[in-house]
């Protein structure tokens, strides 16, 4: 009794009172230096934008979550409430403004053209009339191209753009300045140069949320102009950029010294065990799962298929037809960006689960179905005589004969799948190769980083491959030849 009372009359801890802060997630790219990338040295995700957001956040009293994804899938994640603000340099725009809710102003810069060093063909937008320029298709710059009559090849980020261009395969890029800059200084690059400004007075960049998430956007607001009253952007920015970018014509940016050059041998070994955490925590668990779960999917739709029953037999040649007939990324992109509208809101690791498993069932499907039919007629009506049930058959005779049948197929299944997992950066995860991708937008190391990411998908696919050889030489053991 006297347990109770005290447990009625005592208040509860002032920390137990107080509402947690508001969780806040961040969209941003994470291959835009200087603005988002992460640290060579410790991995962690840093930049110009990532700082501003964390001061703001610290202003408004927001715990920040980030989430890393590709630049033309931030928007469509924006839109599915998969994260809340987008931080990535975005620049106001009327149609963006129409749409989504634009915060006050935090970086102003200007656009500029990007040539081959010495290609005097192209000085200005004009210039750019059926020409070919390399951008993130959703981006302000890829609408400057457009409008100037270019051709806009889609690339993630810069450092993709900055190799087309070197390679000769685009004719030019248009981009911020501060960017580009960033991008001299640090790979030290005399293949590309700006041939001059790309025909705008200046460009201003904010934070985009949700037009519904009024309350957030007057948050971030009261906060950026307290940040700018009492100097924590100018702060920032000159950390950056050696000048105030956070306020109209604030002064060039200095970018001379840069981040410095890295040797690929550097690169490699700052970049080996992010890689190697990637495969093991995401790549070889998603590939598993959804190949184990495909594969049960696969024989109820094989069994189906081959089912008397009219209705069932339809539905599942209707299904693997959908399947086989559309491709895996848009299969991801319904299951990720498009079910959360009809209320159908998965986490990314099982949106991602359930997109690969039933790209799998498709597939496999058609395996298992020849597979079982290559089965003797007569093992069934055998069966039949020493009375076993259909289950019963299939379970003790038909399928351990088809599986000896189906094991070859099924492992090249297995193995696309390890390497369709690739495509998972779109879900935002975090994957193999999500991770050599990261390094290589900020080392521009391409060759050598995805050639040893490359590395790491054989390995696993060579075990896989012998894993399959005993399989196959176990199933054969007890066959009369």
């Amino acid at each position: 009794m006297l347990l109770l009372l005290l447990v009625i009359v005592v208040p509860a801890p002032a920390y137990a009172q107080q509402e947690q802060p508001p969780l806040v997630r961040v969209g941003t790219e994470g291959t835009y230096p200087p603005f988002s990338f992460h640290d060579p040295q410790t991995q962690e995700l840093t930049g110009y934008d990532i700082e501003v957001v964390k001061a703001i956040g610290a202003k408004a009293g927001w715990r920040l979550e980030f989430v890393e994804t590709q630049w033309d899938a931030i928007f469509p994640a924006l839109d599915a409430q998969r994260i809340d603000l987008v931080a990535n340099q975005v620049s106001r725009n009327p149609e963006r403004a129409a749409k989504y809710g634009l915060s006050s102003t935090y970086t102003y810069s200007r656009g500029v053209i990007v040539r081959r060093t010495g290609d005097d063909r192209i000085k200005s937008t004009a210039d750019l009339s059926g020409r070919t320029t390399a951008q993130s298709s959703t981006s302000n710059w890829a609408k400057v191209a457009r409008d100037a009559g270019a051709k806009v090849e889609a690339v993630e980020g810069f450092a993709q753009a900055a190799a087309l261009l070197q390679q000769g395969r685009v004719d030019a890029i248009v981009n911020d300045n501060i960017a580009v800059l960033d991008y001299l200084a640090t790979t030290g690059s005399k293949d590309v140069e700006i041939a001059g400004d790309a025909g705008q007075a200046g460009s201003e960049q904010v934070l985009a949320l949700r037009q519904a998430d009024a309350a957030l956007l007057s948050q971030a607001n009261q906060a950026i102009d307290a940040l700018k009253a009492d100097g924590t952007l100018r702060g920032i920015s000159e950390k950056y950029f050696k000048a105030d970018v956070s306020v109209r014509d604030g002064g060039a940016a200095d970018l001379s010294e840069g981040r410095g050059p890295r040797s690929t041998w550097d690169v490699l070994r700052s970049t080996a065990w992010p890689m190697f955490v990637g495969l093991v925590k995401v790549t070889v668990p998603l590939t598993a799962l959804s190949f184990a779960i495909g594969l049960a999917l696969a024989l109820l739709v094989a069994l189906a298929r081959i089912s008397p029953y009219r209705v069932l037999s339809g539905l599942a040649r209707a299904f693997i037809s959908v399947i086989r007939g559309t491709p895996l990324l848009l299969q991801l992109f319904i299951v990720f960006y498009g079910l959360p509208q009809i209320g159908l809101k998965f986490p990314p690791f099982t949106a991602a689960v359930i997109a690969f498993s039933l790209n799998v069932a498709g597939y496999a499907a058609e395996v298992i179905r020849s597979a079982i039919l290559s089965v003797p007629r007569g093992q069934f009506e055998a069966a039949s005589t020493i009375g076993f049930g259909y289950a019963q058959t299939l379970r003790r005779i038909v399928l351990p004969q088809a599986a000896r049948t189906a094991v070859p197929p099924l492992s090249n299944t297995l193995l696309s799948l390890l390497k369709d997992t690739s495509l998972g950066s779109v879900v935002l995860l975090t994957e193999l190769f999500r991770e050599s991708q990261l390094a290589a937008a900020e080392s521009n190391e391409f060759l050598a980083l995805y050639s040893f990411a490359g590395l790491y998908y054989w390995v696993v696919c060579v075990a896989l491959s012998a894993a399959q050889k005993r399989l196959e030489t176990r199933l054969n053991r007890y066959v009369i030849a």
